[in-house]
């Protein structure tokens, strides 16, 4: 995980419907930048919808959040029609973003070594990565980060 209090890796990577996004794209915004491991899995599924459902209140808070895993465009395209998904998923097939957030980590799959993306959010603002969180439960994630946001509200 990247460190508190640096600034976090700009990027560029195109969205679920193929528009290239910047993360100076949302300069100003808080962003909620979270990592995750693949589109319509279970545990991937409960936190998006959880992010859609929690959406209005992270916007009220001047929050955006941006979804980025290792599937392609298309992919996320199904994956935000199928559930509504209000935000912005991004597209990394290199894993060049997913690599310099150092999330793509050595994990374990059904007893054996793999690699892959480790769950992570991170909360940043004005370009500082302020909050980090890794291996998030899925479930739980969305409501633990607008629960930040009410905390960064008061720093």
């Amino acid at each position: 995980m990247l460190a508190l209090k640096t600034k976090a890796p700009d990027f560029t990577l195109p969205d679920q419907n193929g528009v290239l996004r910047s993360l100076s794209d949302y300069k100003g915004q808080k962003i909620i930048l979270y990592f995750y491991p693949k589109d319509m899995t279970s545990g991937c599924t409960k936190q998006a919808c959880g992010f859609a459902e929690l959406y209005p209140q992270y916007l009220e808070k001047g929050a955006v959040v941006i979804g980025i895993s290792k599937d392609s465009v298309a992919s996320h395209k199904k994956f935000e029609e199928k559930y509504g998904l209000p935000f912005t998923l991004l597209s990394d097939p290199e894993l060049k973003v997913i690599q310099a957030y150092d999330v793509w980590q050595q994990k374990m799959n059904y007893g054996k070594p793999t690699m892959g993306v480790v769950r992570t959010t991170y909360l940043i603002e004005n370009g500082v990565i302020v909050k980090a969180f890794g291996k998030v439960k899925a479930a739980d994630n969305p409501a633990q980060m607008l629960e930040e946001l009410y905390v960064s509200d008061d720093r």
